[in-house]
């Protein structure tokens, strides 16, 4: 079963997933929201459960939304025509689980396709956008490391003495054939038929809802193991057009203080992946307003309807294709303890929320952090630095350095406080510094 956007509506978050429902009462809202459909937690659900599913009734349906699809863009996914649309496919839950399932973008697109984005747009983007999905769908369809292709394109970038950007066209060709052999080492293929595409990913999708670091989260989350997830099948739009495109993540409060004033980041002339994959430094949402101040102006409009449908902080989602904005997700935004508290109380005194509902919006859990020492600011900015990381415990702490799990669980066992550094927080790492909580 799929829904297509408009069909849809907030409360429908168990069959849609939050992603899904949220784009659907955005469109209801009138937000600028890319078309798309969503297909079910049931879908998922029956697929996970009996396979054949999949071929006996669900492949039919999928056919015949992407026809809708179609016609509502005026675009065409199968065959060759000019104007080509391409998708994004991505998972989305009844309750947020960020980072743990898949997302692969520019589906669509094959060794002809490109060709023909090449020449209705330019080499540079079409390459890159043909690029990136085989990189993406190795990982989400195959389980090919995506480090196998990070170091291809390094190994490249460094024999040319250029970056991905300045590659010619013939160059682009090159590395799209490196990469279709480290395909070939892993003795797969990329399929070349966009519809063989969608289903497989589609199906990757299901699947991710299984894999091992999505129920290592449930578990320490406390979420069932049987809502399954919702797919979003969305056409593409492309903040790697050019330098008037982008795309973005952006909190209407700060999630650290809990300020009233917007908080997040963009990068000019990139994908999705690349705000959070460090390639380069985004810039503060603030700038936006510099470089393309109607996009911005309508951000900060759209920002103020969702926080006021929603009553609470929103974690946003954009991409901006030449100087126009759209919104890709919109979910109540995670916040530390401290911002928790000054958010429910300035939601009161903004009249969005009672009292009684803003004492709900405090977690016993966040009550708990908020009691743990903390550094004073002072401190902290004449403090001498050794390293820094991402925290993934509360306050502050004193301890032995630690790098292994056994030699963290051996301290922890004797009473010792500890600080345990890790490169990732791979499945098997979160397990295990559950039990520790200092991280």
């Amino acid at each position: 079963m799929d829904l297509f956007f408009d069909e849809g509506r907030a409360s429908d978050k168990a069959l849609l997933g939050g992603k899904g429902a949220n784009l659907a009462e955005m469109t209801h809202l009138g937000l600028p929201v890319p078309e798309g459909f969503t297909i079910t937690t049931q879908s998922c659900l029956r697929y996970l459960e009996t396979p054949s599913f999949f071929e006996s009734i669900l492949k039919e349906e999928v056919l015949k939304a992407i026809t809708n699809l179609e016609s509502k863009t005026n675009k065409f996914f199968m065959g060759n025509e000019s104007s080509l649309l391409l998708v994004s496919v991505r998972s989305g839950a009844k309750i947020s689980m960020p980072g743990m399932m898949d997302t692969i973008l520019n589906l669509g697109l094959n060794d002809l396709r490109v060709q023909t984005l090449a020449d209705v747009t330019n080499a540079n983007f079409a390459y890159n956008c043909y690029r990136r999905l085989l990189q993406m769908f190795a990982d989400v369809v195959y389980g090919i490391p995506k480090e196998e292709f990070d170091r291809c394109l390094e190994k490249t970038e460094k024999q040319l003495n250029k970056t991905i950007n300045d590659f010619s066209k013939e160059e682009h060709q090159s590395l799209i054939q490196q990469y279709k052999e480290i395909y070939q080492e892993h003795y797969q293929n990329f399929p070349q038929s966009p519809k063989e595409q969608l289903y497989a990913a589609i199906k990757a999708v299901f699947k991710s809802w299984n894999n091992p670091r999505a129920k290592v989260y449930r578990e320490l989350n406390q979420i069932p193991h049987d809502l399954g997830t919702a797919v979003n099948v969305q056409s593409m739009v492309f903040g790697n057009s050019d330098q008037k495109s982008g795309t973005g993540v952006v909190f209407t409060r700060n999630p650290a203080t809990g300020e009233h004033h917007l908080f997040g980041e963009f990068l000019l002339n990139a994908q999705g992946e690349d705000v959070v994959a460090g390639i380069r430094t985004p810039e503060p949402i603030d700038s936006l307003k510099r470089i393309l101040p109607q996009a911005y102006e309508d951000f900060c409009n759209y920002a103020k309807i969702l926080e006021k449908h929603y009553k609470d902080m929103q974690d946003i989602e954009f991409t901006i294709e030449k100087e126009k904005l759209y919104i890709l997700q919109t979910r109540n935004g995670k916040r530390t303890a401290k911002a928790s508290l000054k958010i429910a109380l300035d939601l009161v005194d903004e009249k969005m929320i009672s009292k009684e509902e803003a004492l709900l919006r405090v977690s016993p859990s966040a009550i708990n952090q908020l009691i743990h020492p903390i550094f004073e600011e002072s401190a902290l900015k004449s403090a001498h630095y050794l390293t820094q990381g991402l925290p993934a415990s509360p306050g502050a702490a004193t301890g032995e350095i630690v790098f292994t799990a056994e030699r963290a669980k051996e301290l922890h066992a004797l009473g010792k406080t500890l600080f345990w550094f890790a490169k990732k927080l791979l499945p098997r790492i979160l397990k295990e510094w559950w039990s520790v909580k200092q991280l």
